[in-house]
């Protein structure tokens, strides 16, 4: 079947970088695009007319978040109140739990997933939080998720995390690590398993990758045993690392090096290596310590940086900068890593954290940055065929609406749809030639009961929370709100009168 989109803005590929066609045609077949160009001549069975709309390659989230988001009671707490966040000393020595059923484990990819879709991610590498989890993911889990991703037709790279430590804050407020080698080596043996069973499922929508926990939480044999499977099964490998103070300067105490430098010396790195966040890295402006050049290690290594610019500016952070890395030759791809999966927004706080640090536009672009959510995601997976609209890619289309008042005005696509759009603008998502959602909905799927399942889930992972804590400080201490949460204000709004009529009548 021959399928035609046809819109205002058309964003093609010529074989070297992104161009712009005006009223200009999509055509498919089957999982491929077969043209691209501004008048297809041949007959088709069905043409889809966008209207104002920009047809673009689906958006590639290699940290893309994968359950129901943890960061929204994060993101506030001070650098005192997230070790309350973490697990105790005493929880883990008195054994930990499961806080979620197996059922409820298996909803959160689910909702993710669909979350992803409708913020235009047509392939994503998922992340999922350990925050309440026993230790780590479970083969049942990824294997619910392997099912629900590829029923929904979202294109995929999955595995089972696992880890041979954890972070533990103990009784005077100090964050240790904590060792379980045994469950580090099983959790392995179940990632392998999982990319035996599943890599190339549901026609080549799922496939493998290895997702071994932070750095800090890995033994160098766990390290090198990865990167041994990673060549052998020919997936790729996801390691957050260079992300926070904590790790890098435990690394540094442990080995003398940076945890860049710690990578390469163990034969970890690579173009088969993506790396969130990498932005702690020697000469960074919170590291104590440590020598060399992080940045070239990853050039000359060939691996990826998988910025994920919201998350990391939530907490003050980030690469220093995109455009520095960007112009020393390191791929770098985009994730998102946390609610909302939001490319646009994380196009534009990218792109504005670079600009700081550079005081400069240049390689600091929307344009430099929508390259990373296409192509640099492609790169790193090793596909010609995302990440791009040219004849013989896989049909992997969005389409971002761009009839909305709130657009504005319109000049250069790109900079419009950035500038005023989100992922709510993405009216049509097209993934391996079949629509996985149109007009904000996604078939089969009651969004309103997914919402409603998915805030009880978050209700429960909350109260897990008071369960770990070190200091046991109790709901009302441990989740602040905002502003006080009352029952009326009528008494403070007339005492308010008062005072304003009086002070009339003086």
């Amino acid at each position: 079947m021959k399928t035609k989109l046809k819109g205002q803005y058309v964003i093609g590929y010529n074989g070297e970088d992104h161009v712009i066609l005006k009223d200009a045609e999509v055509v498919y077949e089957g999982t491929s695009i077969i043209y691209v160009g501004k008048e297809y001549t041949e007959s088709v069975d069905e043409t889809i007319d966008c209207g104002n709309a920009v047809i673009s390659p689906g958006f590639i989230d290699l940290n893309a978040l994968g359950d129901i988001d943890h960061d929204i009671i994060h993101v506030e707490a001070d650098n005192e109140k997230s070790k309350n966040l973490l697990w105790s000393e005493k929880y883990m020595k008195n054994g930990p739990q499961e806080v979620m059923t197996e059922e409820e484990e298996a909803f959160k990819s689910l909702y993710a997933y669909s979350q992803l879709i409708l913020n235009g991610i047509t392939t994503a590498m998922p992340i999922t939080s350990v925050f309440y989890k026993k230790w780590a993911e479970t083969y049942e889990e990824l294997a619910s998720a392997a099912h629900y991703a590829g029923n929904l037709g979202l294109r995929i790279y999955l595995g089972p995390s696992y880890q041979s430590g954890m972070r533990v804050v103990q009784p005077d407020g100090t964050i240790q690590l904590m060792w379980d080698e045994e469950s580090g080596k099983e959790g392995l043996d179940r990632a392998v398993k999982f990319i035996e069973e599943f890599d190339g499922s549901y026609d080549d929508l799922v496939r493998g990758m290895l997702a071994p926990e932070r750095i800090e939480c890995q033994t160098e044999e766990s390290l090198k045993q990865t990167k041994a499977y990673s060549e052998s099964l020919g997936v790729p490998i996801k390691l957050h690392a260079a992300q926070g103070s904590f790790e890098y300067h435990t690394i540094v105490e442990k080995h003398g090096v940076t945890p860049i430098q710690y990578l390469k010396n163990v034969g970890f790195l690579g173009p088969k290596t993506g790396i969130p966040h990498a932005n702690f890295i020697a000469g960074y402006s919170e590291a104590e310590t440590g020598q060399g050049d992080d940045i070239n290690i990853l050039t000359e290594t060939g691996t990826t940086v998988i910025h994920c610019p919201v998350i990391m500016g939530r907490r003050g952070s980030g690469l220093e900068s995109f455009a520095k890395y960007k112009r020393s030759g390191v791929n770098v791809a985009i994730g998102t890593d946390t609610f909302p999966p939001d490319i646009f927004q994380n196009i534009r706080a990218g792109s504005m954290i670079s600009r700081m640090h550079e005081k400069d536009v240049e390689s600091s672009s929307f344009a430099d940055f929508f390259r990373a959510a296409t192509l640099g995601g492609a790169k790193f997976l090793g596909r010609e065929d995302l990440g791009r609209l040219a004849v013989g890619a896989k049909a992997d289309i969005i389409v971002v609406d761009l009839e909305g008042y709130h657009m504005g005005i319109s000049d250069d696509p790109i900079r419009t749809m950035i500038m005023s759009g989100s992922g709510r603008d993405i009216k049509l998502s097209i993934i391996n030639g079949k629509i996985v959602m149109k007009d904000r909905q996604i078939p089969q799927i009651d969004l309103k009961e997914l919402q409603s399942k998915a805030q009880r889930y978050f209700e429960k992972m909350k109260r897990g929370y008071l369960q770990r804590d070190y200091q046991q400080l109790g709901e009302e201490k441990l989740f602040p709100s905002s502003f006080s949460v009352v029952d009326s204000v009528e008494k403070n709004l007339s005492k308010d009168c008062v005072k304003i009529s009086k002070d009339t009548e003086t």
